[in-house]
């Protein structure tokens, strides 16, 4: 089973959009597909229109097992785990629980039959991301088109390199930088695009060309509903279908173009 996920300190660059979509997209291909939202706004339950009793806050409470906290067939073959405001108190609520910084990992053990677990966190170095890139062995770094989102996605690296040298025996690979929002005809979107390339670490990891500016991706969140589902002859549509095709190969590598330019990688944090 694989377990992604999509993180990056810096707000406002699509991981929730991306998560999604990964999600959707790999179960759309067919597979069985697990979608947790470990971010305290909740915005994947907001998106899709999941409103559970029973939440992830419940799960690491332990409060309820597993079973009770996955909502079922919320698209076909994807089901989802949903968050809450309510789980800005598990810093507090969880402070004096031994090795709290891998419950996720322990209480999503009993869950069987998915071919991929996919998660949303939140914009910060928190407790709940903590323990996603704990159960994570694959992170995708998405980046907006603004300087703040490389320094985030540069503070989200130096934070997972952290978590490795204190839990060495839990590998996670970097599946993928991933641009968001890009119009390459603009100014800022050259000099993010310029300065994630003259990152050592991130250029040998961006997905090229990223994940086009497209306002139909607003609609469909609007609309509480997947790109697919709201234009599925958008750019964005076209963009996630490329992605989730890269990231559903059995090992994404890059790829070189006509032009002799290297496109995709995976490389260990």
């Amino acid at each position: 089973m694989r377990k992604i996920a999509i993180v990056n300190m810096k707000g406002g660059v699509g991981k929730t959009t991306t998560a999604i979509h990964v999600a959707a997209g790999l179960a759309g291909r067919g597979g069985r597909v697990l979608l947790v939202d470990a971010d305290p706004q909740g915005n994947v339950g907001h998106v899709l229109r999941v409103h559970p009793a029973r939440t992830l806050r419940d799960l690491l409470l332990d409060e309820a097992p597993a079973d009770a906290v996955v909502v079922r067939e919320v698209r076909t073959n994807l089901d989802v785990i949903a968050c809450t405001p309510a789980a800005f108190l598990l810093e507090a609520q969880l402070a004096g629980v031994v090795q709290r910084e891998t419950l996720l990992a322990r209480r999503l053990r009993a869950l069987d039959g998915y071919e991929a677990v996919v998660i949303d966190c939140s914009p910060a170095m928190s407790l709940m991301t903590y323990n996603a890139l704990l159960y994570a062995d694959e992170a995708v770094v998405p980046i907006g088109m603004d300087w703040l989102a490389i320094v985030g996605a540069r503070q989200t690296l130096d934070g997972v390199r952290e978590i490795r040298e204190l839990w060495p025996e839990r590998p996670l690979s970097l599946l993928a930088i991933l641009p968001t929002a890009v119009h390459p005809g603009t100014n800022a979107a050259r000099a993010t695009l310029e300065a994630i390339e003259r990152d050592e670490e991130m250029a040998a990891s961006v997905w090229r060309p990223g994940i086009r500016q497209c306002i139909d991706l607003r609609y469909a969140a609007a609309a509480h509903q997947t790109i697919w589902e709201y234009a599925p002859s958008s750019r964005a549509a076209e963009d996630y279908t490329a992605f989730v095709e890269f990231v559903a190969a059995p090992c994404p590598r890059r790829e070189t173009s006509a032009d002799g330019e290297v496109q995709n990688t995976q490389a260990v944090l």
